[in-house]
């Protein structure tokens, strides 16, 4: 048996986490750019409970609140040199993937002048300034992974950058947060935790290590899915969500993302589908196309879900997910079948799909015009 591991980042998981943890901010330095979106993290509390632990330590904090949905890559370079203009010593990202992945580029941008295809090439010198990462969503696991995914318009798609200092120093992860998300929201993201495990398991980079976590995740997942009331989700609910998010990034921290990944970011880039959600709507389709290759472990993760069959698991789905009422044109199939081809991680397939097999599972998925 061999592999390795790494995950650098000092976890902090429960309630007020923030305030208890808070000592842990004054070893990063004096001066905190808190990187996030436009309200929602002013709504749940976390901006404040964060501004308020920033200041008993005595380190001065500035707020960059721009970060959209799916940050481009203007925003991050308006977040960098606002980082340079107040010398900040680190970097603090709150919120969902979004604000958390826009921190990460932030951290590089603001110590590394350089253009926006250097920066997607990871040409950069300088090492990012550290970041400390609170997630108020369970979806992502940016808080443990060393990647930030970022819109690039120029290449009509999602692109990530990675390095191991983008790895966050701290991460708090505090339920309460997550207390008031919608369920459209709830469900999405805990549906993008779920495809992190699920490609992370059937990867030709998983090992033991990441298997023990893939599952683990997978379970709670599969329980909590079929098992939430969407009017009335408890702390312990909203808990959960959040550690089956955190170990489904710890997974992919290791093996990257696959064939559903891929397929997702152009119906997000083209489509405005939710990042979760068009991984959602493909997961089944991509399942069968796994089982081809992969018969035992996707058998594995079928079971893990507390299903008997794949057709089970796209029942579970399509009662918790929000409708999708897509019908790509055959010369949409095409493009988004050629801009998945491109995708760097279908290397980490069991089977690396060709183009046939992309659009069997657009089909298959029922997004494809007939």
């Amino acid at each position: 048996m061999q592999f390795n591991f790494r995950c650098p980042t000092r976890i902090f998981f429960g309630q007020k986490c923030v305030d208890k943890y808070s000592s842990e901010l004054a070893a990063l330095g004096k001066k905190a750019l808190i990187v996030t979106g436009g309200s929602s993290s002013e709504k749940n509390g976390s901006l404040a409970e964060m501004t308020a632990a920033l200041t008993r330590e005595g380190i001065q904090v500035e707020i960059f609140n721009e970060v959209e949905q799916n940050p481009g890559l203007a925003t991050v370079y308006r977040g960098g040199q606002r980082a340079r203009e107040m010398g900040a010593d680190f970097i603090v990202g709150i919120g969902g993937g979004s604000p958390l992945d826009a921190a990460k580029a932030v951290a590089v941008l603001a110590v590394n002048e350089v253009s926006q295809q250097d920066l997607m090439a990871k040409k950069w010198s300088n090492e990012p300034l550290p970041v400390v990462a609170v997630p108020t969503t369970a979806g992502t696991g940016s808080e443990v992974t060393p990647y930030a995914i970022l819109t690039v318009d120029w290449a009509e798609t999602k692109m990530s950058i990675a390095g191991e200092k983008l790895f966050p120093a701290l991460a708090f992860l505090d339920g309460r947060y997550l207390l008031n998300l919608p369920w459209a929201v709830t469900v999405n993201t805990a549906v993008d935790a779920l495809s992190h495990s699920v490609e992370g398991f059937i990867n030709n980079r998983a090992t033991p290590f990441t298997d023990l976590l893939a599952l683990e995740s997978i379970r709670l997942l599969g329980r909590l899915l079929k098992t939430l009331n969407p009017d009335n989700i408890s702390l312990e609910e909203r808990e959960e969500l959040l550690y089956a998010s955190m170990l489904a990034g710890m997974v992919i921290a290791q093996t990257a993302t696959g064939v559903i990944h891929a397929l997702g970011y152009p119906l997000t880039y083209f489509k405005g589908l939710p990042h979760g959600l068009a991984n959602g709507v493909i997961m089944k389709a991509s399942l069968e196309f796994m089982a081809q290759d992969a018969p035992d472990r996707v058998q594995q993760v079928v079971k893990a879900l507390g299903c008997t069959n794949l057709p089970e698991v796209g029942e579970v789905l399509t009662k918790v997910l929000p409708p999708v009422n897509l019908k790509l044109t055959a010369e949409e199939a095409a493009k988004f079948v050629s801009k998945t081809l491109q995708a760097k991680n279908l290397a980490n397939c069991p089977q690396r799909p060709a183009d046939k097999d992309i659009y069997e599972i657009l089909k298959a998925s029922n997004l494809v015009r007939m």
